[in-house]
């Protein structure tokens, strides 16, 4: 059907909140597939998964015995989906039944388009940088720390607003898009793989926009926590994939070498704050 909803979720040490996330999805307005990818959790994000499988047909689970990554996950819960629409959500994201009936909704007049929506933690505190802009290498060049915040203000007289890029936290497409676009790129481990493919939508005519009227609870970092150094080492390889993909081939030596070294100061200035965290 052509409004039916396909949901990939990618989960890693998962298990405090895929139960929920799932439960919620299975509730979920026209949602007819569900397919949870798991990058070799030892916790219990396996068997949650297997019991939500056995309990409906909708669900299906892959188990990696390795952890390929994010993007690589996501492609791979994307092949085993037939469904009109994909949508991308994180196990630590709550939608309510009607968010992606609402989304979809929205996007269908729209044609080939990438849509996300408000993200509020468990205060309801909206999270800043779920509406991005394209990384400004420029910017970094000159303050490492302020060039690399991508983050841009929300407009609440667009219910529809376009932006440059959205958090992948939840992400919303037409399937025949994601197909066209080749999914993600996989050669990304963690991070600045949703930049990545906000861009490659936007430069194929894709709408990318925001529901600033629809919102999700995100119960933020739940697998990252206990790794935060690796988390921040594959940011910042992933951001200089990301320039070397779209930007370098436009870049002399000089400025490629500076990018190289402003991404991994700014690397170097969040060691401090990990060795200090609680």
């Amino acid at each position: 059907m052509s409004d039916s909803i396909a949901v990939v979720v990618v989960s890693y040490q998962s298990a405090s909140t895929l139960d929920e996330c799932l439960q919620r999805l299975r509730a979920a307005h026209d949602v007819v597939e569900i397919r949870v990818v798991d990058n070799a959790s030892n916790d219990a994000s396996v068997a949650i998964a297997q019991r939500h499988a056995s309990a409906d047909a909708r669900v299906r689970f892959i188990a990696n015995p390795d952890n390929p990554g994010f993007a690589t996950a996501c492609n791979q819960g994307a092949r085993e989906c037939s469904a009109a629409w994909l949508a991308f959500i994180n196990p630590d994201l709550m939608v309510e039944p009607d968010t992606l009936t609402q989304l979809r909704d929205l996007g269908q007049p729209l044609g080939d388009c990438l849509l996300g929506v408000e993200q509020v933690d468990e205060q309801g505190m909206a999270d800043a940088a779920v509406r991005r802009r394209d990384p400004d290498f420029a910017a970094m060049l000159r303050n490492p720390g302020a060039g690399s915040k991508l983050a841009v203000d929300v407009d609440r007289s667009a219910p529809l607003q376009r932006v440059q890029a959205l958090s992948g936290a939840l992400l919303l497409m037409p399937r025949a898009l994601f197909v066209r676009l080749g999914g993600w790129d996989d050669a990304y481990r963690l991070h600045a793989e949703d930049l990545d493919l906000c861009r490659r939508a936007r430069e194929a005519g894709a709408v990318v926009a925001i529901a600033n009227e629809l919102k999700v609870l995100h119960v933020r970092g739940v697998s990252s926590r206990s790794r935060p150094f690796f988390v921040e080492w594959h940011k910042h390889r992933g951001l200089w994939r990301y320039f070397r993909k779209f930007e370098a081939p436009h870049r002399g030596l000089p400025v490629r070498v500076g990018v190289w070294c402003a991404i991994w100061a700014h690397a170097a200035l969040q060691v401090p704050r990990l060795l200090l965290r609680p």
